[in-house]
């Protein structure tokens, strides 16, 4: 019988940019590439932690379809400029950002106060513009970890400060994950698979660490599912044993004989 053989070449090719690599595997058993391009894809843009703006608060703002005095953006386009800030955070907890602006000039993340928990990774990005010598803004900014897409229906029963503006947030680190199909050879079989991934990540980690981080995940679940089996099937074998101890067991009974008949002359 043909045996699944494992791969015997792993290779990965880091691009100019870390946060960009590829992934190639090969040769896989035909029909692997799929299933573990699939699976990967997967966790890489849905299970890693990240971290993203949740909520924020602007001076003379109460709801986001308004506009702001001598600002050139209106809320809706500052909310979605902050949306695409990218942050390691280093607590548990939600940190509060403050940013604070004044005469005419570019507003970007660099002015955002710095914080201890929190860095950066893209401080070129513009939040607003300030069109007036005499304009100002000032906004808090909470940021905070999770895992995927977090809509603002999920937020309704944080306690918020009021005016506080509730923000949908996607944490994934990964931007986006393509993988392709190419033929593979194997002595004379040429139906093996070989798998190459494409992987970008918005600079809080590697595109390296993304893969890493996503095969421990695929790994442990994969581990656990083997190792209850394997206890399940031990116990199983162990219920159809039947052990009788010595002190209960009982002895055979001797069949008695019959006496034989004495035949009176």
């Amino acid at each position: 019988m043909e045996q699944i053989s494992l791969p015997t070449k792993i290779d990965y090719q880091r691009e100019a940019d870390a946060r960009t690599g590829t992934l190639v595997i090969e040769p896989l058993y035909p029909g692997y590439g799929t299933t573990i391009g699939i699976a990967l894809r997967r966790v890489l843009l849905s299970s890693l932690p990240g971290a993203a703006v949740t909520a924020v608060k602007i001076q003379n703002a109460p709801h986001e379809f308004t506009t702001l005095p001598k600002v050139q953006e209106d809320v809706l386009q500052i909310i979605l400029n902050l949306k695409q800030l990218r942050v390691k955070v280093f607590s548990d907890e939600p940190v509060r950002l403050r940013l604070a602006a004044k005469g005419e000039c570019r507003v970007t993340a660099a002015d955002i106060e710095k914080d201890s928990n929190v860095i950066i990774v893209n401080p070129d990005l513009l939040i607003a513009t300030l069109t007036a010598r005499n304009a100002e803004l000032e906004m808090d900014i909470w940021v905070s970890q999770g895992r995927g897409y977090v809509p603002t229906e999920a937020r309704e029963k944080e306690k918020m400060e009021i005016g506080t503006i509730a923000i949908d947030s996607f944490f994934s680190p990964v931007h986006q994950v393509t993988f392709r199909i190419e033929p593979a050879r194997v002595g004379q079989m040429t139906n093996y698979d070989k798998l190459i991934m494409n992987i970008s990540t918005d600079g809080t980690i590697t595109a390296a660490e993304a893969v890493l981080a996503a095969g421990k995940l695929l790994t442990s679940h994969l581990m656990l599912v083997s190792e209850s089996l394997v206890t399940a099937a031990e116990t199983a074998a162990a219920d159809t044993t039947v052990t009788v101890p010595e002190e209960t067991a009982v002895a055979p009974k001797k069949k008695r004989g019959r006496k034989p008949k004495v035949k009176e002359e």
